[in-house]
């Protein structure tokens, strides 16, 4: 499980990474609201894990933007504001657990499984079917549909499908396909990439007008309606 925590106050940071490595967690830490921002939106993290009162972008604008962009990642904010006004404010901007400080280790641990195992259940619930426009995927069944019409997919293919519609309007980069559909670094002498995402637009939009998969030059590749 990999968790990312935003957190200013260093000696705090490094005791709540400590405290979760040793459970098992892998941790990684941003020291200021828009770093944690750009961190969660380019990488995928089983939790985010955010102190309210940050520099740069507080946790409320944090929450926010995250949640509007990956709405489907688990939130905890961690602060020293624990008035119910403060914790109404967390829960409205998207938060889905609030623990003010100080805590213990515990409880921290405590809330942080209970969040984990909630949201595990709700995507056995409804993260298996995956829309983007009129494409649909449904993970148990293996089917993928564009305008009601099936289309065929390799084992790859299905893949790296499901992770671009996993991660809508967002540019993966080419190292991040390699890492996450591959689980291998990519080569920057190979062009494999390209040629999936070649094989997957003939399947998914050469006989349809409006494209789904579009290319960021120098930066990767966009699953959105354009």
């Amino acid at each position: 499980m990999e968790i990312l925590l935003i957190e200013d106050d260093q000696r705090v940071a490094e005791l709540i990474q400590r405290g979760l490595q040793e459970q098992g967690f892998e941790v990684m830490v941003a020291f200021d609201g828009a770093t944690g921002v750009k961190l969660a939106l380019k990488n995928s993290y089983d939790l985010v894990i955010t102190d309210i009162i940050l520099p740069n972008k507080n946790g409320i604008e944090v929450c926010k933007e995250i949640r509007t962009l990956k709405p489907d990642i688990p939130l905890m904010m961690l602060t020293a504001l624990g008035t119910t006004d403060d914790k109404v404010e967390g829960f409205d901007a998207g938060a889905d657990d609030y623990l003010v400080k100080p805590f213990e280790m515990r409880e921290l641990l405590v809330r942080i499984r209970s969040l984990l195992k909630r949201y595990s259940k709700k995507a056995e619930n409804i993260g298996f079917l995956l829309k983007i426009a009129d494409l649909e995927m449904n993970r148990h069944t293996k089917i993928v549909k564009r305008n009601n019409t099936e289309i065929h997919l390799t084992p790859k293919e299905f893949k790296l499908l499901e992770y671009m519609m996993q991660n809508p309007a967002r540019v993966l980069s080419k190292a991040e396909i390699a890492e996450k559909v591959w689980d291998t670094h990519f080569d920057t002498g190979t062009n494999f990439i390209d040629v999936y995402i070649n094989y997957l637009r003939k399947k998914i939009d050469k006989n349809f007008e409006k494209k789904l998969i579009h290319t960021k030059s120098g930066m990767g590749f966009i699953l959105k309606e354009k």
